[in-house]
């Protein structure tokens, strides 16, 4: 977890945002930001710190670092490939030799993904369509159970057996606020505590219309033209 926190530390999340997405998006610490149901308020974008990234290194038996591939595609998201090659050199300015590789998303997808694995650190990003946590929690961080319909973008093998017990219980809540804290449970000890995921930003989408029409953003991305509206 040192590692991963370091990791952490060392991305500027900050530039990535003002630099490389012209300002439009926010700097994540959790799987979805806030407004999005069970997603935690205890969950803050880590801050810049390549000075404590050093240290954690040095604490886990690393004080002259060590070399890694970052794998990502170059054509599935807004500036992937340029946000790699931002955090590269980022990487390597607290010890770590970072290499960055970028494909097509087909190649990526089929090489990070079930059952091949093939990459230690990767790029990927994650929408809910359900509008809560629990998408995110249920593709990217239960433990790999493809009978069960778990784990299926879960490209780093994370396995935590508690935090597996409350997304199951938090599937199986119907009860809103008992749910909501499930879920805000889970997301606080897979992603805060255990750092299965490192998170950089969340996107912020734009929408443009012609003069005299409206259009509400949507939270999954789609744009559906039965919610045109003419504008007031």
């Amino acid at each position: 977890m040192r590692v991963r926190r370091a990791i952490s530390k060392a991305v500027n999340r900050p530039a990535i945002v003002e630099r490389l997405m012209d300002s439009e998006a926010i700097p994540a610490g959790g799987l979805l930001p806030a407004g999005f149901f069970g997603a935690s308020p205890k969950l803050k974008a880590e801050a810049f710190d390549p000075d404590g990234a050093r240290k954690l290194l040095t604490e886990a038996g690393y004080p002259n670092g060590f070399g890694l591939t970052i794998h990502g595609p170059n054509d599935r998201y807004v500036n992937d490939e340029k946000i790699l090659q931002a955090i590269g050199p980022m990487l390597t300015r607290i010890g770590i030799d970072a290499k960055v590789v970028t494909q097509p998303w087909a190649t990526y997808a089929s090489q990070a993904s079930y059952p091949k694995y093939s990459y230690s650190v990767s790029l990927v990003g994650w929408g809910s369509g359900t509008g809560e946590t629990s998408s995110p929690l249920r593709a990217m961080i239960a433990t790999v159970d493809r009978d069960k319909g778990m784990g299926s973008a879960n490209r780093g093998r994370y396995s935590n057996p508690k935090v597996d017990a409350l997304i199951a219980q938090a599937l199986a809540t119907v009860d809103d606020p008992k749910r909501d804290k499930l879920l805000q449970e889970a997301t606080e000890i897979s992603v805060g505590v255990d750092q299965a995921i490192i998170p950089l930003h969340y996107q912020v989408n734009i929408w443009a219309m012609r003069r005299g029409l409206a259009y509400a953003p949507r939270s999954d991305e789609r744009t559906l033209a039965q919610f045109v509206r003419p504008a007031n």
